[in-house]
């Protein structure tokens, strides 16, 4: 299959620029930002969870405080609000019916309101950082801060940086969706997981928890072997709604007649609901991280116990976390059902499903059905989501919790390209990658 692929010039090139698109990424993703102790910074990091979280979606950027540390982590955020604000606000409503060139617009509104955003990230994790001793004993980030004489310029130019690193990704990750193969800034997270999970092996192998606890290594490895497998079952499974089409007669002939069926998948969000509760988890952890430096102490105390609560080796973490995925699992299937727009479509071209009337019945019907094999997918997706967690419980293996996290989104994101790239084939009547 990847032979065919390459065979064809367009599918050929698409590849070749999503690939180009990925070294373009990792290039940028290297050039630092002056005056920051690195390997201070990367110590800090590394023992945080939540800012290993973060550190995923910029692609190991933060490690290094490069131009794109913040990732795409606040283009995801903006994309959540505008999707939860859609069937509220009756405007973003009305453009979510308008077809692409609603959505179009809803993605520029989208666009607008990741710059607040990442200004507000860049200067939380910055104070942050500004405030945590380095190896030499000085600031991580010596001569930030916004309201001083002497540093606000440099302050600026920092927020200003790290914002723009944010646009040119989600930039790069809507030329790879409009030129290349596969959702641009899933593509994006998967290029930056793919380029740290060799350290992270090799930290692992080399870390001293194999070497204490071979067994529960061991273990962890087979557990993921398996969830891996589950991941693509799961994504590939499906229900297929028989549906005929009407005989109609023009100049003649007829037309029609014919029985197909609708795939309704168990899983039809993919990873999405897993990067998108991961980027709300980590939120409310980092602000309480930035609010511990405060010198109010029952703002201190109270970041403190937020930060403890939100940790992602807690049960409380992993109880949100579950609830989250499963609940923006039924949200993001139902909100991209309504784009699709399937029962107006089957009306329009005089297709029926048998025992069910045209129109609102078709709708109603394909709500039910697709609501309860949703179940399946969201409950499977949630306890995908913990289970690094649960296998952490049992192997006592800490290290691999944060890897086995990224594990899920690349094999995820890895299946959704591969599907992408065999309707490509199937199109061409070449044989695809699944079947």
């Amino acid at each position: 299959a990847v032979i065919n692929a390459f065979k064809i010039p367009d599918l050929r090139a698409k590849i070749l620029f999503t690939l180009g698109m990925l070294v373009i990424f990792r290039c940028i993703a290297s050039i630092p930002i002056p005056g920051v102790d690195r390997e201070g910074l990367r110590a800090f990091v590394e023992n945080s969870q939540l800012l290993g979280m973060l550190n995923l979606f910029s692609g190991s950027g933060l490690t290094n405080f490069s131009i794109v540390a913040l990732g795409v982590y606040p283009y995801i955020t903006a994309s959540i609000i505008m999707q939860l604000m859609t069937p509220i606000v009756p405007r973003l409503n009305e453009l979510s019916m308008e077809g692409q060139q609603g959505r179009n617009k809803i993605n520029q509104y989208t666009h607008i309101l990741t710059v607040p955003l990442a200004l507000l990230q860049g200067y939380g994790q910055t104070m942050l950082f500004s405030s945590q001793p380095g190896v030499d004993g000085q600031p991580l980030i010596d001569g930030f801060g916004l309201f001083d004489g002497d540093t606000w310029l440099p302050t600026v130019a920092i927020l200003v940086t790290l914002t723009a690193g944010t646009m040119l990704l989600v930039f790069i990750g809507e030329l790879i969706t409009e030129k290349g193969i596969g959702n641009g800034i899933s593509i994006i997270i998967f290029g930056g997981i793919i380029a740290s999970l060799p350290g992270s092996i090799s930290s692992l192998l080399t870390g001293g928890s194999f070497g204490s606890n071979t067994i529960g290594t061991l273990i962890f490895i087979i557990i993921a072997l398996i969830t891996i497998v589950g991941v693509v079952l799961i994504n590939e499974g499906q229900r297929r709604i028989p549906v005929h089409h009407a005989k109609r007669v023009r100049a003649g002939r007829v037309y029609g007649g014919t029985t197909t069926n609708i795939p309704l998948k168990v899983n039809s969000a993919g990873m999405i609901p897993l990067i998108f509760a991961v980027s709300i988890m980590v939120f409310p952890g980092m602000v309480a991280s930035f609010l511990e430096a405060s010198n109010t102490e029952w703002v201190r105390n109270t970041a403190e116990r937020i930060r403890i609560w939100l940790s992602p080796d807690t049960w409380s973490y992993n109880i949100v976390y579950f609830l989250m995925v499963v609940g923006f699992t039924f949200f993001y299937t139902m909100v991209v059902f309504q784009q699709q727009r399937i029962p107006e479509s089957l009306q329009r071209q005089g297709a029926f499903i048998p025992g069910v009337r045209p129109g609102r019945n078709t709708a109603v019907y394909l709500q039910r059905v697709l609501s309860r094999i949703t179940v399946v997918g969201a409950l499977f997706l949630g306890l995908i989501a913990i289970l690094p967690f649960l296998a952490t419980l049992i192997t006592d293996v800490n290290t691999l919790q944060l890897s086995a996290t990224s594990l899920l989104i690349v094999v995820g994101v890895a299946i959704d390209t591969m599907r992408q790239l065999e309707a490509q084939l199937m199109m061409r009547n070449y044989e695809g990658f699944i079947n």
